[in-house]
């Protein structure tokens, strides 16, 4: 049995995931795991414990804690007791997680290691409050030393229950699978071990700050596997997420180097690994601790290259905001061709070989806001502006895609950038001319797209982000404006302008 559990648990969770079931699933953001990705996870944990009590909170069909159990009577060194605490509310699925519970019981008792397993069907959420908190009249605060998880990935609504109920207790995060791994992570005893399959976008922007704080105040990463693949993962639900996989250990001192590995999928034989310098993954003094996953040479090179660029946006007296004009809200007040009385809107469409090109009559997008009282704050002064799109695909050629917005090429006093654009700016007013062509040079470098992509998991380019980033000074920035006259030059050109002007080794 114990060879074959979790391959009986796939070919359940097969049957589990029809049609109609994969739709609820998916409605409330719980993805079963694979038999191939559980053995992974289970075989991270490190620390050989005498009794071992196992958390797996969103438990599905418990192939997570199945393959612990299976992992820890498989080894040498067996622990003298197991005791699992699984949460599942779901009851469609019940019948399918005590079956596997009453699997891994069987298994302990053939191997002689005490069993005890308990399915608690209620909140995970509202329980794990109740036992983090440790109120003086509190239910009796229970300790783990094994996690592992693969939480519901679902956004928690802002008036809901539970998003009140995290705010109360200090727990405020974005999405359900944070405050999983969160309150997960507050029950381990001291030096207990966390293994977490989540998506990626925790790893850097303002939405899991907090969460990304506090966790890694608490907790000490030592492992983080990366899948290449964002349908891989999941493959069978139809799942577009970059997911990562994780192993932490609670309290103690942060490893000088932690493993970081990737593989397309769950062929794991396959993977990629290395041993990786803690601080290049968690930069010293970074306030935001953002994480940057490092994962071959090409990384290393490229983290080595930005280190030549010193300057923020901060000191160039620069900053990036998101365009104000949300096109649905100001749907009334849209043109779709300019005329007396508006002002141009730009789209992303509007960018031609680095440069806004406006109008554009292919009718697809509205060009231009009426001006009036009701959008006056959605409009700026015109002058020189840079900006991005905020918004790319994993399989597109480019994550960061800047143009230039000259006012000598669109005659207005006024100018409004739609929500799907990034704006670079100086108080809410343009840039000087060759600061801004110099800027839409870097900003469209391939240092800059591959060094982003790494420090990024989003496929979305924010504000936030960008502020982050690291920048040529003042004067490297207005030698690269000088080199841009009536479009962008090509890639090769950008890249091998950024080189020389900067002092950047190819």
């Amino acid at each position: 049995m114990t060879v074959e559990l979790t391959s009986i648990l796939d070919s359940v969770r097969n049957s589990v995931n029809g049609s109609s079931c994969r739709l609820e699933r998916s409605r409330i953001g719980q993805f079963l795991t694979p038999a191939r990705i559980a053995r992974f996870m289970a075989s991270l944990f490190e620390r050989e414990r005498e009794h071992v009590r196992i958390l797996d909170a969103g438990a599905g069909l418990g192939a997570l804690f199945a393959a612990c159990v299976e992992t820890m009577v498989s080894r040498n060194y067996r622990p003298l007791s197991i005791h699992v605490v699984a949460y599942e509310n779901d009851q469609k699925i019940l019948p399918y997680l005590k079956e596997t519970m009453e699997w891994c019981k069987s298994t302990c008792q053939r191997a002689g290691i005490p069993f005890q397993g308990e399915i608690r069907v209620e909140d995970f959420i509202a329980a794990a409050i109740a036992q983090a908190e440790g109120r003086l009249f509190a239910v009796h605060r229970e300790r783990f030393t094994h996690v592992i998880l693969n939480p519901p990935y679902k956004k928690i609504i802002g008036e809901s229950a539970t998003r009140q109920l995290l705010d109360a207790a200090g727990f405020g995060v974005s999405n359900l699978y944070a405050a999983f791994v969160w309150l997960s992570a507050k029950l381990l005893e001291p030096g207990g071990e966390l293994v977490a399959i989540t998506p990626r976008s925790f790893c850097n922007g303002p939405y899991f700050r907090r969460f990304r704080i506090n966790l890694l105040n608490m907790m000490s990463l030592h492992r983080i596997h990366v899948f290449g693949s964002r349908n891989k993962a999941f493959r069978d639900d139809d799942v577009l997420q970059e997911n990562v996989i994780y192993h932490m250990i609670r309290g103690g001192r942060k490893p000088e180097r932690l493993i970081v590995s990737s593989s397309e999928g769950a062929d794991f034989d396959k993977s990629r690994s290395r041993s990786v310098p803690y601080d290049h993954v968690i930069l010293p003094g970074d306030r935001d601790a953002f994480i940057h996953l490092v994962l071959n040479d090409t990384d290393d090179r490229l983290m080595e290259k930005m280190e030549a660029f010193t300057t923020s946006l901060v000191i160039l007296g620069v900053d990036v905001s998101t365009g104000r004009v949300v096109d649905f809200r100001a749907q009334e007040y849209l043109r779709y061709l300019p005329k007396e009385g508006t002002s141009p809107l730009i789209y992303p469409c509007h960018f031609v070989s680095g440069f806004v090109s406006w109008p554009d009559e292919s009718g697809k997008k509205p060009n231009a806001i009426a001006v009036s009282p009701q959008t006056m704050d959605l409009l700026l002064p015109a002058g020189y502006y840079v900006l991005t799109k905020r918004f790319s695909t994993k399989e597109e050629p480019r994550r960061v895609v800047a143009a230039i917005y000259d006012p000598n090429r669109v005659e207005a006093a006024l100018i409004g950038f739609e929500n799907h654009l990034n704006y670079f700016h100086a108080k809410g007013k343009g840039l000087s001319a060759n600061l801004a062509r110099g800027l839409a040079l870097y900003l469209n470098s391939s240092l800059f797209d591959q060094y982003f992509r790494l420090f990024s998991g989003h496929t979305q380019v924010n504000a936030t982000d960008l502020r982050k980033m690291r920048y040529p000074s003042h004067e490297q920035l207005l030698r690269l404006g000088a080199h841009i006259k009536h479009q962008m030059p090509d890639q090769a050109m950008v890249d091998e302008i950024l080189e020389k002007e900067c002092g950047i080794n190819g």
